[in-house]
């Protein structure tokens, strides 16, 4: 769309290429460093300079409520930037552009476009737009000089020469900021798919641990009932036999002394037995509680690890592990005890399946203390084992989700990423501790703060 209003002065060809290209070259040079909004900062302030004019902008075009719209990304507004806006394409030369025009107005503007507020506003009596359309031809924005003086000839031809270059570099930027966002929206999604997919199996590594636990002790609960129901039913035929010594016409004192002894026996051999069923039971429902449950609580620090060694014993005596828990018995601290019962739990089970591949017997020592460090209290705590210790790689990556020392033997590589996660949300710190010259096995250092 062209219209021109006036007569226009001579203009000398040879000069005008000379200073389009002067013009082309220096704002060539000072954006060929500039990407995004930058450069186009830098394209509005130089084209308004090179062409003489009191306004230039760069916009995009954008889904308003009436129709399409204009969201401007830089503006030149006469002697510095103006602030960024959004305005509708209905009745503005903007709408001409984007539909893939050049629009010219030499003067009279505003006549033309009497609806068009802004351009009263602006003052303005001149303008020229190019469209910003990306290599697929579609209009991603516009780039115009408006002035508020009519537009003489020569400069019309250097304002077209410069403003379909620039639009052209302009439509390439705004394509690159397009496929950056879809990349990085793109790259966001698959994100949050993959922490998904780690948190499903997070919670599928703690049931899977929790179910072999609930084996575990089911396994080693049967034995102290068994014998407790065996000692039952021989107790009930001692009653039987008391039942008829009692009933003859002569009953002996050994007699009855006897049958007494050997019911008392089997009463004590029951009540042993269902005590440790019962403690067993007691120390797996405390140790699944906790691990379903949110919140701190006190917690007798020796008493709670020597529970969840009990819960865990079945396992540890099949690999041949003795656990020694070196915490004094009136250490006490506020924890968040699931989620404490979760590392201890992990730190028993990974020395189990990976310090010793070829079997026991080996020793586990877990020790706790509390230290002040920096004007804090810290709970430390060095779990360490004699087992055939780490390589270079497993001690570099030893917490790196998903990175096992048993893949396709049953091992998902969460264990530890688990500890060191849970650690961390509780506000501490687990490393590898430095090895000690000619010994073998793993030791780990945990620091948690300290709370009254």
């Amino acid at each position: 769309m062209s219209e021109q209003h006036g007569e226009a002065p001579l203009f000398d060809a040879a000069d005008g290429r000379t200073l389009a290209e002067a013009a082309l070259r220096s704002i060539t040079a000072s954006t060929a460093r500039a990407r995004g909004d930058d450069f186009l900062r830098i394209l509005v302030r130089d084209l308004a300079q090179a062409l003489d004019v009191a306004y230039v902008i760069a916009g995009r075009v954008i889904a308003m409520a009436d129709g399409e719209g204009i969201r401007t990304l830089a503006v030149w507004g006469g002697t510095d930037y103006a602030p960024n806006m959004e305005y509708s394409l209905r009745h503005t030369p903007c709408q001409d552009v984007t539909e893939q025009c050049m629009c010219f107005h030499a003067s009279g503007i505003q006549a033309d476009y009497p609806d068009d507020t802004l351009l009263v506003e602006m003052r303005a009596e001149s303008y020229i737009g190019m469209p910003m359309i990306d290599t697929e031809g579609q209009t991603l924005g516009i780039l115009s000089a408006i002035d508020t003086k009519p537009i003489s000839e020569d400069k019309r031809l250097l304002a077209l020469s410069l403003l379909s270059i620039f639009a052209a570099r302009g439509a390439a930027e705004l394509q690159h900021q397009d496929r950056e966002q879809q990349l990085e929206a793109k790259v966001q999604r698959r994100t949050d798919a993959l922490l998904a997919a780690q948190a499903t199996l997070v919670e599928q590594e703690k049931m899977v641990a929790l179910g072999a636990l609930v084996a575990g002790v089911a396994h080693e609960v049967n034995t102290p009932i068994g014998v407790a129901v065996t000692a039952a039913s021989t107790m009930a035929s001692y009653a039987e036999d008391l039942v008829k010594c009692v009933s003859a016409e002569r009953v002996s004192r050994s007699e009855l002394l006897a049958m007494a002894q050997r019911l008392s026996e089997g009463a004590q051999l029951i009540e042993r037995n269902l005590a440790r069923a019962a403690d067993l039971i007691g120390n797996f429902k405390q140790l699944a509680v906790d691990q379903g449950s949110v919140h701190e609580t006190e917690v007798a620090l020796r008493e709670h690890a020597l529970s969840v060694v009990s819960a865990h014993g079945p396992e540890l005596r099949k690999v041949g592990l003795a656990v020694q828990v070196d915490i004094a018995p009136e250490l006490r601290t506020r924890l968040d005890a699931g989620r404490w019962s979760q590392v201890l739990s992990n730190l028993l089970m990974n020395a189990a399946k990976h310090g010793y591949p070829d079997g026991g017997p080996g020793k586990v020592t877990l020790a706790a203390r509390l230290a002040l460090e920096g004007g804090m209290r810290w709970l430390l705590l060095e779990f360490a084992d004699d087992g055939v210790g780490l390589t270079g790689e497993v001690r570099e990556r030893l917490f790196e989700p998903f990175f096992t020392t048993k893949r396709g033997q049953g091992g998902s590589g969460l264990g530890m990423h688990i500890v060191y996660t849970i650690v961390h949300q509780m506000g501490g710190q687990v490393a590898v501790a430095a090895s000690e010259p000619g010994s073998a096995g793993c030791r780990l250092k945990l620091r948690l703060p300290v709370r009254d």
